[in-house]
């Protein structure tokens, strides 16, 4: 990706966050208040991320599971989530707030997910060219991962299935599209993810 891409791609974020944070900032305030009731906690989850250049960044998500402890790996049957936040999540309305993150230049629409330390700050030298990329709302290791909670729930090990299979393909996935990009290729990827 070269520095004319670059400004292209965040200039298309910058504008597209500002439009959206000003259309659906009533959806996310309703959104914010049902969760709020129905987790008993703030309706926002904030979370430390991994993001540009390795640098963490606080992610803000709807709050769709019950404030308990656990595994950073959630599967589809897990206890944690309430039954509002399997819907927010099911149609992805959780994710607007990350519009936020996207206007303040930490995410861009697309690219590869924020994680949790332990992942892309741990990457190997030949795949660190992946933290030059904003982290991405959506990508094509999301697209392609987009049911990951309901494979999760049918491993013995989750946790490691994850670790050993899913991530390594989005390692590869992610690398692909860093190699291609193109604001043609970004828009596809937004359109496919919102008709699916």
């Amino acid at each position: 990706m070269t520095e004319r891409d670059k400004v292209i791609k965040r200039g298309f974020d910058f504008t597209v966050a500002l439009c959206g944070l000003l259309v659906l900032w009533p959806v996310i305030a309703v959104t914010w208040v049902l969760a709020r009731r129905d987790t008993g906690a703030s309706g926002f989850f904030v979370q430390e991320r991994i993001g540009q250049h390795g640098q963490p960044f606080r992610v803000v998500k709807l709050r769709t599971m019950r404030n308990v402890g656990g595994t950073t790996v959630t599967t589809a049957n897990d206890a944690r989530i309430t039954p509002l936040g399997a819907k927010l999540r099911r149609y992805k309305l959780d994710e607007l707030p990350q519009l936020w993150n996207v206007l303040k230049g930490e995410m861009s629409f697309v690219g590869p997910r924020p994680d949790v330390a332990g992942y892309m700050d741990l990457l190997p030298e030949e795949d660190r060219v992946l933290l030059s990329l904003r982290p991405g709302i959506t990508g094509p290791a999301t697209l392609k991962y987009r049911r990951e909670e309901e494979v999760l729930a049918q491993q013995d090990d989750p946790q490691a299935y994850n670790d050993t299979v899913i991530w390594p393909d989005k390692v590869r996935i992610n690398r692909e599209y860093l190699a291609n990009w193109s604001l043609a290729t970004d828009l596809r990827l937004i359109k496919e993810t919102i008709l699916k």
